[in-house]
């Protein structure tokens, strides 16, 4: 529980980002011991005030912000992250900074070592060092029992099923002795009901241990959970800074948008289809954490069909093995034609389009502008936004062409951005995702998987990404499988809902089914029932 004690202070803190003002006077305080709740929709200014508080390079690059960061009364001046960590700040990143072919271990403990001198340190200095690595591993199995889930310390991170991943990035911010600060971005955004949970508990022990969390999610329930204070950004501006007493979820909503909004429901409606779109028999896909082993399932024309599970089942994988981003087998046909696995660009050819849920590495051009992103797929699988010259000879990039279709998906999707021109790196994480979304619009194709479509998306962008897919599918026909961790998310949309256990479809249900019939099939206790009858 917080104590009176001041020990993180953002006085009148503004910010101007390429352009635009994204942070105006922004002002709170945390308290050890506290857990602050940040909340706001994609572009109010939450990463970018996080970027200030941590002293990332992006903001002395573009000119640097205006106000002050106290820690304990001590006004601080951060050149780099490193200067923040010595300070006692820890910081938990939306997109994962782990290395891939490093083990959990190695990973909590990196840059801080546990080392012994060896004989040649008199020579050579420091770095002639051993690694004890029986103490590295010691380290990491206190951090992550502090957690409370089940971690190999012994496991490489590219095995891992996603949700581990950001279990060991937390892990390594415990193990730094130093921490008295710790900052959370959109930290279950990847995480099952079930670790969610876990990791509230922890936040609720660690807080109890005196280390000041700033917790920031759109997942509003668990802000509500687990925040002694939540403070609400709106364009830039601390619009609420409020006790969690009283408040419930729409509340929070109405002040981050400044509108009522509406709890989304489960679809009732029954839609009939015509014929077979998709279908899937016997499917495998050795994708790492995302394992399928033998899928099976028909997609019908016209449909929003939804698959959901617990994290690391097999879900992911299905979308991306169908798509050729990772080995595949069985056999995949649309609309009559067998879809050759393991070539992407085929599948492309074919009518097909992929939201990925890893836009930062498979979706954007990061260093490209907004109109090259969007039409970069669709310009070369279909040649369009290109103009022929030389009565054919060669082509053009068709620049006009490309900013009306940029500028047509700026306003459908309500991207925030200073014009067609900017690079996709400069937009904030939910913005980037609607990148993603247009880019695969602009294929027009008669099918589109979406994984993940609103992770890390405010509730008023959520509920525009979800309308604009029912738009797609209603108005254009596009069949749409949906991949989704977030159930009620499934159920507002889809007509019907695979759930994946263990690689596998453990069933099929129409959205309108009882809540407990889901979480029978993804707790395999459906198949159990099965087998024990």
């Amino acid at each position: 529980m917080a104590n009176g004690n001041s020990l993180l202070s953002i006085e009148h803190v503004s910010k101007e980002f390429y352009g635009n003002v994204v942070l105006h006077d922004v002002s709170f305080d945390l308290r050890e011991g506290e857990i602050l709740g940040l909340v706001g929709e994609n572009g109010a200014g939450k990463t970018t005030l996080m970027r200030i508080l941590f002293g990332m390079p992006v903001i002395a690059e573009t000119g640097g912000f205006q106000g002050s960061i106290k820690i304990e009364g001590n006004e601080m001046h951060f050149s780099s992250p490193f200067d923040a960590l010595d300070a006692g700040l820890g910081m938990v990143h939306q997109e994962f900074s782990l290395i891939s072919g490093f083990t959990t271990t190695e990973n909590i403990v990196l840059n801080r070592e546990s080392m012994r001198p060896s004989l040649l340190n008199d020579v050579f200095g420091d770095r002639m060092s051993v690694l004890q690595r029986d103490k590295m591993r010691e380290r990491a199995k206190n951090a992550i029992g502090k957690l409370g889930v089940d971690l190999d310390p012994d496991m490489l991170i590219s095995e891992m099923p996603v949700g581990h991943k950001q279990f060991t990035e937390i892990a390594r911010e415990i193990d730094r002795e130093k921490t008295k600060i710790l900052i959370l971005d959109e930290p279950t955004a990847v995480l099952t009901e079930s670790e969610a949970e876990v990791l509230l508990t922890t936040l609720r022990r660690l807080a109890s241990e005196g280390i000041a969390i700033i917790f920031i999610s759109h997942r509003l329930q668990e802000v509500l959970e687990v925040a002694d204070r939540i403070v609400v950004l709106r364009d830039g501006l601390v619009v609420k800074d409020i006790a969690n007493k009283g408040i419930y979820t729409r509340d929070i909503a109405s002040w981050m948008v400044g509108r009522s909004i509406a709890e989304a429901g489960q679809r009732t409606e029954q839609r009939s289809f015509g014929g077979v779109s998709l279908s899937a028999n016997h499917l495998w896909v050795d994708m790492p954490g995302e394992t399928v082993r033998d899928v099976s399932f028909e997609v019908h024309k016209g449909e929003i069909f939804g698959i959901g599970g617990l994290a690391g089942q097999g879900k992911l994988g299905i979308p991306n093995g169908i798509m050729g981003l990772f080995p595949a087998g069985g056999e995949i046909v649309l609309n009559g034609q067998t879809v050759p696995l393991n070539a992407p660009a085929k599948a492309l050819a074919m009518g097909m389009a992929f939201v990925s849920e890893d836009r930062r590495g498979v979706g954007l051009l990061l260093d490209e502008s907004l109109e090259w992103n969007i039409a970069f797929t669709a310009m070369q699988v279909h040649r369009q936004y290109l103009k022929k010259m030389l009565g054919g000879l060669f082509s053009q990039r068709d620049e006009k062409s490309m900013e009306a279709l940029c500028k047509e998906y700026i306003e459908l999707l309500d991207i925030k951005c200073t014009g067609t021109k900017q690079k996709a790196k400069e937009l904030s994480g939910g913005n980037q995702q609607k990148i993603c979304l247009a880019k695969a619009f602009a294929m027009r194709p008669t099918l589109m998987f979406v994984s993940e479509p609103t992770r890390g998306i405010d509730v008023g962008a959520k509920k525009l990404v979800l309308d604009t897919l029912h738009h797609y599918n209603r108005d254009f026909g596009t069949t749409i499988v949906m991949v989704s961790s977030e159930l009620e998310e499934l159920r507002s949309i889809c007509d019907r809902i695979a759930i994946v256990d263990e690689g596998r479809i453990a069933g099929i249900l129409p959205p309108t089914a009882d809540i407990s019939e889901f979480g029978l099939l993804m707790s395999g206790a459906a198949l159990e029932e099965a087998v024990n009858a």
